[in-house]
């Protein structure tokens, strides 16, 4: 009988195939032991079903966006108080009754193109402050802020207090040279 002799690369091979399909084969029995992203490790090096099947899946919570806060439908009363001001100024037929029904919507139109007024027959703020209804600020930008104190400069003292500017001397053409500028040894200016 003949012995077999292993080489060193066939061993290396075989060594690399049967790690490969032990990695395999612990993969494909033990998916729920594998580290997702956002999801914690299991504790402890082993991947095997059974310590993986003690922990508790964790649920994941579905993110819901965040909706932006929404302005709340009038209530009747304050329907009834919108109603009343346009039948006050003679847009609205009828008794107010709370309702944002056609009449109201075509008040509401007249109004606010009488006005000056997007006619939209949608209730919004500078219709409801043009009613008499709504807020002094409505539709103003939000206030500034204050400038920083800078240092005060002093006022100009009032103009009957400040002396009045002298008048500048005509200014004299050069002349000829006179006897007096030549007796006392001055030059005359040059022109």
């Amino acid at each position: 009988m003949r012995r077999a002799t292993w080489k060193p690369s066939r061993l290396l091979f075989l060594l690399a195939a049967s790690t490969l399909a032990v990695l395999l084969i612990s993969f494909l029995t033990a998916p729920e032991a594998v580290a997702r992203p956002g999801t914690p490790q299991a504790s402890g090096g082993s991947s095997s079903s059974s310590s993986s099947s003690t922990h508790a899946k964790k649920k994941s919570k579905k993110r819901r966006s965040r909706r932006e806060p929404s302005q709340k439908a009038p209530t009747p009363e304050r329907i009834s108080e919108i109603q009343s001001a346009l039948a006050r100024n003679g847009y609205y037929q009828g008794e107010p009754n709370g309702k944002w029904d056609a009449n109201t919507i075509g008040a509401m139109q007249k109004f606010q193109s009488n006005n000056g007024l997007e006619a939209t027959g949608k209730i919004n703020a500078l219709s409801l402050q043009k009613l008499g209804l709504g807020s002094e600020i409505a539709g103003v930008s939000a206030p500034k802020p204050p400038a920083p104190a800078a240092t005060p400069t002093p006022a100009p003292p009032p103009a009957s207090q400040q002396p009045s500017p002298r008048p500048a001397p005509p200014a004299t053409p050069p002349s000829a040279p006179s006897p007096n500028n030549a007796a006392n040894g001055t030059k005359p200016p040059a022109p």
